[in-house]
Protein backbone atom coordinates (compact mmCIF):
# COMPACT_ATOMS: atom_id res chain seq x y z
CA UNK A 1 0.00 0.00 0.00
CA UNK A 2 1.58 3.72 -0.82
CA UNK A 3 2.45 5.38 1.69
CA UNK A 4 0.74 8.80 2.24
CA UNK A 5 2.71 11.03 4.50
CA UNK A 6 1.08 13.96 6.79
CA UNK A 7 2.06 16.66 4.24
CA UNK A 8 0.44 15.03 1.30
CA UNK A 9 -2.66 15.05 3.54
CA UNK A 10 -1.97 18.88 4.59
CA UNK A 11 -0.94 20.07 0.87
CA UNK A 12 -3.94 18.46 -0.43
CA UNK A 13 -6.73 20.02 2.85
CA UNK A 14 -4.78 23.32 1.81
CA UNK A 15 -5.92 23.21 -1.59
CA UNK A 16 -9.13 21.74 -1.18
CA UNK A 17 -10.47 22.82 2.12
CA UNK A 18 -11.77 19.28 2.64
CA UNK A 19 -11.23 17.29 6.11
CA UNK A 20 -8.61 14.96 7.32
CA UNK A 21 -9.85 12.23 6.82
CA UNK A 22 -11.68 12.78 3.40
CA UNK A 23 -8.18 14.28 2.09
CA UNK A 24 -6.09 10.90 3.32
CA UNK A 25 -8.96 8.48 2.30
CA UNK A 26 -9.04 10.24 -1.30
CA UNK A 27 -4.71 10.18 -1.51
CA UNK A 28 -4.94 6.04 -0.75
CA UNK A 29 -7.77 5.62 -3.16
CA UNK A 30 -5.60 7.10 -5.85
CA UNK A 31 -2.20 5.22 -4.44
CA UNK A 32 -0.43 8.80 -4.00
CA UNK A 33 -1.55 10.50 -7.30
CA UNK A 34 -2.24 14.22 -5.64
CA UNK A 35 -4.44 15.15 -8.75
CA UNK A 36 -6.76 12.31 -8.86
CA UNK A 37 -6.78 12.57 -5.21
CA UNK A 38 -8.16 16.11 -6.06
CA UNK A 39 -10.73 14.50 -9.02
CA UNK A 40 -11.88 12.19 -6.02
CA UNK A 41 -12.96 14.62 -4.02
CA UNK A 42 -14.54 16.46 -7.04
CA UNK A 43 -16.37 13.69 -7.50
CA UNK A 44 -18.09 13.34 -3.94
CA UNK A 45 -19.29 16.88 -4.24
CA UNK A 46 -21.02 15.74 -7.27
CA UNK A 47 -22.94 13.17 -5.59
CA UNK A 48 -23.50 15.34 -2.74
CA UNK A 49 -24.55 17.89 -5.24
CA UNK A 50 -27.12 15.42 -6.67
CA UNK A 51 -28.61 14.58 -3.46
CA UNK A 52 -29.35 17.72 -2.29
CA UNK A 53 -30.70 19.11 -5.98
CA UNK A 54 -33.91 20.07 -4.22
CA UNK A 55 -32.60 21.72 -1.08
CA UNK A 56 -33.27 25.45 -1.38
CA UNK A 57 -29.38 27.63 -0.72
CA UNK A 58 -31.28 30.29 0.87
CA UNK A 59 -28.47 31.68 3.18
CA UNK A 60 -24.88 32.47 1.91
CA UNK A 61 -23.07 35.89 1.59
CA UNK A 62 -23.43 38.67 -0.87
CA UNK A 63 -20.54 41.09 -1.77
CA UNK A 64 -19.69 43.80 -4.49
CA UNK A 65 -17.46 46.31 -5.44
CA UNK A 66 -15.78 48.37 -8.40
CA UNK A 67 -13.51 48.55 -10.83
CA UNK A 68 -10.78 49.96 -10.42
CA UNK A 69 -12.12 53.08 -12.41
CA UNK A 70 -15.44 53.12 -11.14
CA UNK A 71 -16.83 51.96 -14.11
CA UNK A 72 -18.09 48.49 -13.77
CA UNK A 73 -19.36 47.22 -10.64
CA UNK A 74 -20.05 43.48 -9.83
CA UNK A 75 -21.88 42.01 -7.10
CA UNK A 76 -20.90 38.04 -6.55
CA UNK A 77 -24.15 36.08 -4.68
CA UNK A 78 -22.67 32.83 -2.93
CA UNK A 79 -25.48 30.84 -1.85
CA UNK A 80 -25.38 28.04 0.62
CA UNK A 81 -28.53 25.91 2.81
CA UNK A 82 -27.11 27.06 6.72
CA UNK A 83 -26.07 30.52 8.33
CA UNK A 84 -23.79 28.24 10.41
CA UNK A 85 -21.73 27.80 6.57
CA UNK A 86 -22.39 31.45 5.62
CA UNK A 87 -20.61 32.73 8.31
CA UNK A 88 -17.52 30.26 8.57
CA UNK A 89 -14.50 32.39 7.47
CA UNK A 90 -13.34 30.41 4.76
CA UNK A 91 -16.53 30.34 2.72
CA UNK A 92 -16.54 34.19 3.11
CA UNK A 93 -13.00 34.12 1.65
CA UNK A 94 -14.04 31.55 -1.10
CA UNK A 95 -16.57 34.22 -2.31
CA UNK A 96 -14.02 37.15 -1.84
CA UNK A 97 -12.00 35.23 -4.23
CA UNK A 98 -15.09 35.13 -6.80
CA UNK A 99 -15.20 38.62 -6.94
CA UNK A 100 -11.84 39.29 -6.93
CA UNK A 101 -10.99 37.57 -10.15
CA UNK A 102 -14.69 38.98 -11.68
CA UNK A 103 -12.97 42.03 -10.80
CA UNK A 104 -9.65 41.21 -12.61
CA UNK A 105 -10.66 39.52 -15.99
CA UNK A 106 -12.91 42.28 -16.14
CA UNK A 107 -16.80 40.03 -15.97
CA UNK A 108 -18.68 41.26 -18.73
CA UNK A 109 -21.96 39.14 -18.01
CA UNK A 110 -23.15 37.07 -15.02
CA UNK A 111 -23.13 33.91 -17.75
CA UNK A 112 -19.04 33.82 -17.75
CA UNK A 113 -18.97 33.70 -14.10
CA UNK A 114 -18.79 29.49 -13.63
CA UNK A 115 -15.35 29.98 -16.52
CA UNK A 116 -13.53 31.77 -14.62
CA UNK A 117 -10.42 30.34 -13.65
CA UNK A 118 -9.55 30.78 -10.21
CA UNK A 119 -5.56 31.75 -8.52
CA UNK A 120 -5.19 28.13 -7.76
CA UNK A 121 -6.30 27.18 -11.17
CA UNK A 122 -9.72 25.72 -11.30
CA UNK A 123 -12.57 27.30 -12.97
CA UNK A 124 -15.65 28.79 -10.31
CA UNK A 125 -17.95 26.10 -11.49
CA UNK A 126 -15.09 23.21 -9.94
CA UNK A 127 -14.53 25.46 -7.45
CA UNK A 128 -18.32 25.36 -6.37
CA UNK A 129 -18.73 22.03 -6.97
CA UNK A 130 -15.40 21.12 -4.81
CA UNK A 131 -16.92 22.57 -1.87
CA UNK A 132 -19.88 20.78 -2.14
CA UNK A 133 -18.41 18.31 -1.63
CA UNK A 134 -16.22 19.99 1.66
CA UNK A 135 -19.09 21.11 3.09
CA UNK A 136 -22.18 18.77 2.46
CA UNK A 137 -24.11 21.50 1.47
CA UNK A 138 -26.32 22.15 -1.53
CA UNK A 139 -23.89 25.71 -2.97
CA UNK A 140 -25.13 28.02 -5.67
CA UNK A 141 -23.03 31.20 -6.80
CA UNK A 142 -24.56 34.02 -9.08
CA UNK A 143 -23.47 37.28 -10.26
CA UNK A 144 -24.29 40.77 -11.46
CA UNK A 145 -22.46 43.06 -13.90
CA UNK A 146 -23.44 46.89 -14.17
CA UNK A 147 -21.93 49.00 -17.03
CA UNK A 148 -21.75 53.07 -16.59
CA UNK A 149 -19.78 56.33 -16.52
CA UNK A 150 -19.39 55.78 -13.09
CA UNK A 151 -20.33 52.71 -11.22
CA UNK A 152 -21.14 52.52 -7.60
CA UNK A 153 -21.48 49.22 -4.97
CA UNK A 154 -22.98 48.94 -1.66
CA UNK A 155 -22.59 46.01 1.08
CA UNK A 156 -24.83 46.47 3.95
CA UNK A 157 -23.60 45.28 7.10
CA UNK A 158 -23.38 41.17 7.63
CA UNK A 159 -23.63 40.35 4.28
CA UNK A 160 -26.45 39.14 3.02
CA UNK A 161 -27.65 42.54 1.46
CA UNK A 162 -25.86 44.69 -1.56
CA UNK A 163 -26.61 46.62 -4.64
CA UNK A 164 -25.24 48.26 -7.72
CA UNK A 165 -26.37 51.19 -9.62
CA UNK A 166 -24.73 53.16 -12.40
CA UNK A 167 -24.82 56.49 -12.80
CA UNK A 168 -24.69 58.85 -16.45
CA UNK A 169 -21.96 60.81 -15.58
CA UNK A 170 -19.00 61.41 -12.67
CA UNK A 171 -20.37 61.68 -9.29
CA UNK A 172 -19.12 62.19 -5.76
CA UNK A 173 -18.58 59.22 -4.12
CA UNK A 174 -20.91 59.87 -0.85
CA UNK A 175 -23.80 61.14 -3.23
CA UNK A 176 -22.99 57.77 -5.38
CA UNK A 177 -23.20 55.62 -1.66
CA UNK A 178 -26.59 57.36 -0.48
CA UNK A 179 -28.10 56.24 -3.70
CA UNK A 180 -26.79 52.44 -3.94
CA UNK A 181 -27.83 52.94 -0.21
CA UNK A 182 -31.58 53.79 -1.05
CA UNK A 183 -31.71 50.97 -3.46
CA UNK A 184 -30.75 48.79 -0.79
CA UNK A 185 -33.09 50.42 1.56
CA UNK A 186 -36.22 51.02 -0.14
CA UNK A 187 -35.89 48.23 -3.03
CA UNK A 188 -37.41 49.86 -5.52
CA UNK A 189 -38.71 47.80 -8.73
CA UNK A 190 -37.39 50.48 -11.49
CA UNK A 191 -35.35 53.46 -12.37
CA UNK A 192 -38.43 55.53 -13.86
CA UNK A 193 -42.17 54.81 -14.33
CA UNK A 194 -40.89 54.13 -17.99
CA UNK A 195 -39.03 50.98 -16.37
CA UNK A 196 -41.72 49.70 -15.14
CA UNK A 197 -43.23 46.64 -17.11
CA UNK A 198 -46.51 47.03 -18.89
CA UNK A 199 -48.08 43.82 -16.79
CA UNK A 200 -47.01 45.38 -13.45
CA UNK A 201 -48.73 48.27 -14.55
CA UNK A 202 -51.95 46.70 -15.79
CA UNK A 203 -51.98 44.59 -12.26
CA UNK A 204 -51.82 47.76 -10.50
CA UNK A 205 -54.63 49.29 -12.01
CA UNK A 206 -56.75 46.59 -11.52
CA UNK A 207 -56.00 46.19 -7.88
CA UNK A 208 -56.99 49.97 -7.56
CA UNK A 209 -60.00 49.74 -10.16
CA UNK A 210 -61.22 46.75 -7.43
CA UNK A 211 -60.29 48.87 -4.46
CA UNK A 212 -62.33 51.88 -5.53
CA UNK A 213 -65.03 50.10 -6.20
CA UNK A 214 -65.29 48.13 -2.67
CA UNK A 215 -65.02 51.55 -1.51
CA UNK A 216 -68.22 52.63 -3.05
CA UNK A 217 -66.75 55.07 -5.80
CA UNK A 218 -69.07 55.87 -9.11
CA UNK A 219 -68.19 53.12 -11.65
CA UNK A 220 -67.00 56.66 -14.40
CA UNK A 221 -64.85 57.41 -11.58
CA UNK A 222 -62.79 54.16 -11.07
CA UNK A 223 -60.16 55.01 -14.00
CA UNK A 224 -59.54 58.45 -12.49
CA UNK A 225 -58.88 57.38 -9.25
CA UNK A 226 -56.89 54.09 -10.31
CA UNK A 227 -54.57 56.29 -12.42
CA UNK A 228 -54.25 58.37 -9.41
CA UNK A 229 -53.23 55.19 -7.22
CA UNK A 230 -50.76 54.24 -9.66
CA UNK A 231 -49.09 57.63 -9.43
CA UNK A 232 -48.54 57.13 -5.95
CA UNK A 233 -47.48 53.67 -6.84
CA UNK A 234 -44.82 54.87 -9.06
CA UNK A 235 -43.72 57.48 -6.34
CA UNK A 236 -43.11 54.71 -4.51
CA UNK A 237 -41.71 51.87 -6.28
CA UNK A 238 -39.41 53.52 -9.05
CA UNK A 239 -36.06 54.98 -7.57
CA UNK A 240 -35.85 58.47 -8.71
CA UNK A 241 -39.38 59.26 -7.42
CA UNK A 242 -38.97 57.44 -3.89
CA UNK A 243 -38.73 60.19 -0.94
CA UNK A 244 -34.73 60.13 -0.41
CA UNK A 245 -34.11 58.13 2.85
CA UNK A 246 -31.88 60.83 4.73
CA UNK A 247 -34.30 63.77 3.39
CA UNK A 248 -37.71 62.95 2.59
CA UNK A 249 -39.16 66.42 1.89
CA UNK A 250 -37.23 65.57 -1.91
CA UNK A 251 -37.16 62.58 -4.13
CA UNK A 252 -34.09 61.10 -4.91
CA UNK A 253 -34.36 62.75 -8.61
CA UNK A 254 -34.13 66.51 -6.89
CA UNK A 255 -31.13 64.93 -4.27
CA UNK A 256 -29.17 63.99 -7.71
CA UNK A 257 -30.13 67.58 -9.47
CA UNK A 258 -28.53 69.25 -6.15
CA UNK A 259 -25.19 67.78 -7.53
CA UNK A 260 -25.47 68.28 -11.15
CA UNK A 261 -28.38 69.35 -13.35
CA UNK A 262 -28.07 66.03 -15.09
CA UNK A 263 -27.42 63.34 -12.96
CA UNK A 264 -29.15 60.39 -13.14
CA UNK A 265 -29.20 56.75 -12.81
CA UNK A 266 -28.83 54.82 -15.65
CA UNK A 267 -29.27 51.12 -14.06
CA UNK A 268 -29.15 49.48 -10.53
CA UNK A 269 -28.97 45.61 -9.36
CA UNK A 270 -30.19 44.58 -6.05
CA UNK A 271 -29.62 41.41 -4.30
CA UNK A 272 -30.47 40.12 -0.86
CA UNK A 273 -30.87 36.92 0.95
CA UNK A 274 -34.67 36.25 2.75
CA UNK A 275 -34.33 36.60 6.49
Amino acid sequence: MTQISASDVGKLRRQTGSGMMDCKKALIEANGDFDQAVDILRKKGQKVAAKRADRQATEGVVIAKNNVDNTKAILISLNCETDFVAKNEDFINIANNILDKAISEDLASSEGLNELTLDEGISVAEKVLEQTGVIGEKIEVSAQVIEAVQGSSYVHAGNRLATLVGFNNVVDHQVARDVAMQVAAMNPIAVDKEGVDQETIDRELEIAKDLARQEGKPEDMLEKIALGRLNKFFKENTLLNQAFIKDGKKSVAQYLKDHGDDLSVTCFKRVGLSN
